[in-house]
């Protein structure tokens, strides 16, 4: 008489905590890192000035010779009211970062394969941005003569640039292309809609209201080209790097609270989703159930 053992399925006792701590430092970690990599390599061309303008110039033709309405335009409905662009100064210099690192925290509590996926094309997006910053540095339109706009920051506030580009050790002003502002943007509307397009238990088809998360972008959009620090092309640029990255980077498989119907199955999403949330390998758990009958 032979008796069949089964290996008992890995539990989340007391390491399961430290494990999600330490998943949680490297996470934090590791986002911090790339963001002081990027603005470290960003202020390598702050001494570009000469270039930065000329590019500008080439920009502003461009846009003119593509017939896109003049940056003017959007300006000149902020300034009928010093609330209104003093509005658009914060919303420029205030939201960008907090509401991106909102959104990355609520993705890694609630959707954590969705976290990954974000994460990832963020990364790809960024590092594309630093390359071509550094390639073709670009003086933003309220630098530029030709464009005659407003530098709104220095004259209504608030600013998060000196007045001076030369001075400005914590910015490279001449960054202009692509918009990160746009970028990070477009895809937290994009991250919000895919990770809540899941149907409730009901068979409820989620609610279209989660379309409005397109508003952020679109009010990004008036706000970095009415402030006078982007060109339109700087946003078109960047939707353009998004969609690439979002070609790139695998979305997550179709299971689960956090995950996209249709999307690309992805065999290592759920692994990769339980190791952000400090859960046992749930595979591997069943491979070794497995062995043992």
């Amino acid at each position: 008489m032979t008796s069949h053992t089964t290996p008992a399925v890995p539990e989340a006792g007391p390491a399961g905590p430290r494990a999600a701590r330490r998943r949680l430092i490297r996470e934090l970690l590791l986002v911090a890192g790339f963001f002081i990599v990027y603005k470290a390599g960003r202020l390598l061309s702050t001494d570009r000035t000469g270039e930065a303008f000329r590019n500008a110039e080439r920009i502003w033709d461009a846009e003119r010779t593509l017939r896109l309405p003049g940056e003017g335009a959007v300006q000149r409905l902020l300034l009928h009211g010093d609330a209104l662009v003093h509005t658009a100064n914060t919303y420029y210099a205030v939201v960008h970062f907090p509401a991106t690192a909102l959104f990355l925290i609520w993705l890694y509590i609630r959707r954590p394969a969705h976290y990954l996926w974000t994460r990832r094309v963020l990364a790809v997006l960024t590092g594309a941005a630093l390359v071509l910053h550094l390639a073709f540095p670009l003086a933003p339109p309220r630098m530029l003569e030709a464009a005659q706009l407003i530098d709104t920051g220095q004259v209504y506030g608030p600013t998060v640039y000196r007045a001076a580009p030369d001075a400005d050790t914590l910015a490279n002003q001449f960054a202009a292309m692509p918009s990160l502002h746009f970028g990070w943007a477009l895809m937290l509307a994009l991250g919000v809609i895919a990770a809540t397009r899941t149907e409730s238990p009901g068979g409820k088809t989620p609610s279209r209201w989660r379309l409005l998360w397109l508003l952020h972008p679109l009010l990004t959009l008036l706000v970095i080209v009415g402030t006078a620090n982007h060109y339109w092309l700087d946003a078109v640029v960047a939707a353009v790097l998004l969609g690439a990255a979002l070609l790139l980077v695998p979305r997550p498989r179709a299971s689960g609270p956090g995950s996209v119907p249709g999307a690309d199955p992805d065999p290592g999403a759920d692994a990769d989703a339980d190791a952000v949330r400090g859960l046992p390998d749930r595979q591997g758990a069943a491979a070794a159930v497995g062995a043992g009958q």
